[in-house]
Order: C-alpha cells, then sequence, then structure tokens
C-alpha cells in the first residue's frame, strides 16, 4: 500500500472515533484475566467465572506464549503483552519517558530532577520511568468495561464547539512492570481496527510486528497532545492512588482562552479488606488566583469496590482553568465492610500548557 493510501485508509478508521462531550462520561472498568500457567497465556480457569463473565460453554484456547518481563530496559514496538492488572491483551505502539513522583520513596540523597509542586506536603524528586502507548484486543474490551475506561484517550475536536471531544477506543498508557510480555505465531494477533494500519508482519524481526510510516506520522504529528511526562503516585491506608495529567490545547470562549486537560487516576487496593469508594473532594487551583472546591459521589458516576480479586479501578475525565496553568489535589473517601470511613489522598500535580504552542490543536491531525 502507498504512503498515500495508507493515510487515507487511516484516516477513514479514525474518522470513525466516537465523539464524546467534554464532561465525565459514565465510568467504565476492568474484570482482570489471569494467565494460565508458565507456558501459554489463557483466561483464567472455568472455576474462576461466572456466568456474567463468560458464556457457558465457551471454549478456553491458548493465545500465546509466555516470555521473561524486563526489569530494565525497554520493550520495543510491536511487543505482545498481558496487562498485569487489568487482565488484557496488547501490542506496544510507541514508548514515553515519564518522570514519576512517587511521595511513597523518600530519597536520601538529593538528586538532580525536578520536583512536582505541592500545597501543605514534603517535596517529591521525580524519577525516570517508561510507559507504553498501546493497543487493547477489542475482544478483551467488554471484559474490562468494569474496570477501567477504554475511551480515556481523548482529543479536542476540530470544529467550533469547544467542549466536543473525541475519544480513540482501545488505546492505553501501560508502565513498564504492568507489562506480561508474550510470543504469538499469529501473523494478526490483536484484533484492533488500526492494528494492520499502524504495524505490519515483518518474520526477520524480534518481535515481528514494525512501525509503518502511518504509525510514525501519526506519533509526530500528535505528539504535544499523546505526551505523558508527569506521573504522580501516592498510598494512604493500603489504597494507592496514581494521576496521569495530560495536557490537551486551548480553545477560545466568550472573547477568552480556556486551557484543557485530560487527567487518568488510577485506584489500587494493595490489602485484602474490601473497600468501597463513596466521595471525591477536589481542590483545584488557578495561576489567575481562583481556588475552586468539588465534592461529589464517587467517581464518573460510580462507586466501585476494590477487592482482592478487582485489586484495581482506572478513569479519565477533564478539567479546564481560564489561565495557562494550575494545580490540583485532594482526597478520595472509602468505605469499609463495617461502615466506617477512610480518606485518602490524592497527590499534588501540576496542570501546565505547552508553552511554545503556536496554534490550538484540532483533533486528530493528519
Amino acid at each position: 500500500m502507498s504512503g498515500g493510501a495508507a493515510r487515507r485508509s487511516l484516516a477513514t478508521a479514525l474518522s470513525r472515533c466516537r465523539a464524546l462531550p467534554l464532561r465525565e462520561a459514565p465510568g467504565r472498568g476492568l474484570r482482570a484475566l489471569c494467565a494460565g500457567g508458565p507456558g501459554a497465556l489463557q483466561p483464567p480457569p472455568r472455576r474462576h467465572l461466572s456466568s456474567r463473565n463468560r458464556a457457558e460453554g465457551k471454549v478456553l484456547e491458548p493465545v500465546g506464549v509466555f516470555e521473561v518481563p524486563k526489569p530494565h530496559g525497554k520493550y520495543e514496538t510491536g511487543q505482545l503483552f498481558l496487562h498485569s492488572v487489568f487482565g488484557y491483551r496488547g501490542i506496544v505502539l510507541f514508548p514515553w519517558q515519564a518522570r514519576l513522583y512517587d511521595r511513597d520513596v523518600t530519597s536520601p540523597v538529593p538528586e538532580k530532577s525536578e520536583s512536582a509542586a505541592g500545597h501543605g506536603s514534603k517535596e517529591v524528586k521525580g524519577k525516570t520511568h517508561t510507559y507504553y502507548q498501546v493497543l487493547i484486543d477489542a475482544r478483551d474490551c467488554p471484559h474490562i468495561s468494569q474496570r477501567s475506561q477504554t475511551e480515556a484517550v481523548t482529543f479536542l475536536a476540530n470544529h467550533d464547539d469547544s467542549r466536543a471531544l473525541y475519544a480513540i477506543p482501545g488505546l492505553d498508557y501501560v508502565s513498564h512492570e504492568d507489562i506480561l510480555p508474550y510470543s504469538s505465531t499469529d501473523q494478526v494477533p490483536i484484533q484492533h481496527e488500526l492494528f494492520e494500519r499502524f504495524l505490519m508482519y515483518d518474520q526477520t524481526k524480534v518481535p515481528p510486528f514494525v512501525a509503518r510510516d502511518t504509525l510514525c506520522a501519526w506519533q509526530e504529528k500528535n505528539h504535544p497532545w499523546l505526551e505523558l511526562s508527569d506521573v504522580h503516585r501516592e498510598t494512604t491506608e493500603n489504597i494507592r492512588v496514581t494521576v496521569i495529567p495530560f495536557y490537551m490545547g486551548m480553545r477560545e470562549a466568550q472573547n477568552s482562552h480556556v486551557y484543557w486537560w485530560r487527567y487518568c487516576i488510577r485506584l489500587e487496593n494493595l490489602d485484602n479488606e474490601v473497600v468501597q469508594l463513596r466521595e471525591r473532594h477536589w481542590r483545584i487551583f488557578s495561576l489567575s488566583g481562583t481556588l475552586e472546591t468539588v465534592r461529589g459521589r464517587g467517581v464518573v458516576g460510580r462507586e466501585p469496590v476494590l477487592s482482592k480479586e478487582q485489586p484495581a479501578f482506572q478513569y479519565s475525565s477533564h478539567v479546564s482553568l481560564q489561565a495557562s496553568s494550575g494545580h490540583m489535589w485532594g482526597t478520595f473517601r472509602f468505605e469499609r465492610p463495617d461502615g466506617s470511613h477512610f480518606d485518602v489522598r490524592i497527590p499534588p500535580f501540576s496542570l501546565e500548557s505547552n508553552k511554545d504552542e503556536k496554534t490550538p490543536p484540532s483533533g486528530l491531525h493528519w
């Protein structure tokens, strides 16, 4: 396929990306799958599934062979993997080098790294950490939809409606330690409409899936709106909160500039006790001098339960400011089985715009 034809084909596929209103959408979630052993990758044994999760009589089939995870270094474009927390099959498109601000780790020796701004909290040193842009296998989306949004990567729309978004289904960001690599003899091992437009099979390569020119062009043109730069993490009473903010761009509204960010939050229960998220409490500070307080039930219309069987929940939401930067922080209130409550800190994180932005982004760039 010629470069022009490939771009037209890919543009056609992306033109079907779902349009979303710029507001908190109803939450979606994840059902974790697990590997069946050191050889073949497969969903968990039948005794671990309920009728709600899998139709009766469904045959479990191997999908590949596990490889040894890399404790260091990075995975290459085309690496197949199983998500260690949410269990879906996916494939690596390209890596991102992020700064991880982990408030659970103290550095005894000062490092040459940037610190994350916070309100009434300790200074935290950022360390380099690898994340990956990945495609999720469409066959797994129905199973993970109760634990993670599969339309969490959003762009500002390319028209006058400044409150419209476009989402690319099945696009995600995955931390290096969440990758469980595997190999497959299938030339199309992942079902996603962008798989064959972004990647092609080359049996002489390891892994045998290499980037097409369309993937390289898409990454380059959309880099400012896809880039993952800062990750913030903090644990309170065995509930770990990870926040990743993304700058989306600026729009003009009522003769003023409005700056938009999306933020992805992952909640993880590191204990065996079942807890349920009941309330959220946000504080949003703008460089213009305003301080906004937001309280509400649950998140994205849900009050997720975190248990040993389903320990994590991940969602994305959006925030806008009439200033080019600001900060957010807050708490989540959880409930224990005995009815008692406790607050979990949301690590403070910065909202920064692209200072060198010459023109506002216009959705998906080609």
